[in-house]
């Protein structure tokens, strides 16, 4: 798959508003605590585990299950996607759709 077909397939499992903002906060703590358990071990597990709990949360209320159970693959584009979020609500960034022939 191209990296339009992941974010096109991430995008389609979250159209919910409140999945959506539930991972705008999940998805940066999640990836924040990759980076403190360097220096605090016990705050990294705490933002790991929040994090996900955001993540549910959202799933929850968009009544689908995550995309990563499709393919690991999707750990990563989750963070791509939210950066790409925040870029298009500032105006700084805009996806065209992907054209299927």
């Amino acid at each position: 798959m191209s990296l339009d077909a992941y974010l096109d397939a991430y995008d389609a499992a979250h159209r919910n508003r409140w999945n959506k903002f539930t991972h705008a906060i999940g998805i940066p703590l999640i990836v924040a605590s990759l980076v403190v358990v360097f220096f605090a071990w016990p705050w990294a597990i705490a933002l790991f585990v929040v994090g996900w709990i955001f993540q549910f949360i959202g799933h929850a209320c968009e009544g689908n299950s995550p995309k990563f159970l499709q393919g690991p693959v999707f750990l990563l584009i989750g963070p791509l996607w939210v950066l790409l979020e925040v870029l298009a609500a500032l105006g700084l960034y805009k996806r065209h759709p992907t054209i299927s022939s």
